[in-house]
């Protein structure tokens, strides 16, 4: 992915460790994961997710473009409170 900001070598190479150590947060794997089961999902029942994202805010499919910034409004007023990740189900074991 290019990136649009004009930083230094050195400064480019800092900026992917810290989004390395962001997206390996327990928090967005757990997004990430939860967003695959629903595009699994979506698929299977035969619904058309072919540029959409998975909005954990409104938990329904947007636009990519939507799906970015608070849809437009900025990053400050997102909170992680506001992202609800549902608890996966386990499968209890029968004896």
């Amino acid at each position: 992915m290019a990136s649009k900001q004009k930083l230094s070598p050195a400064a480019k190479k800092r900026k992917a460790a810290r989004d390395l150590a962001y997206a390996k947060t327990a928090d967005r794997k757990a997004k990430k994961a939860h967003a695959q089961r629903e595009r699994r999902k979506a698929k299977k029942n035969g619904v058309n997710v072919k540029g959409k994202d998975w909005d954990h805010k409104d938990g329904r499919w947007e636009k990519v473009s939507k799906n970015r910034a608070n849809d437009g409004e900025g990053t400050k007023k997102e909170g992680k409170k506001r992202y609800k990740v549902p608890k996966r189900k386990t499968k209890s074991k029968k004896r």
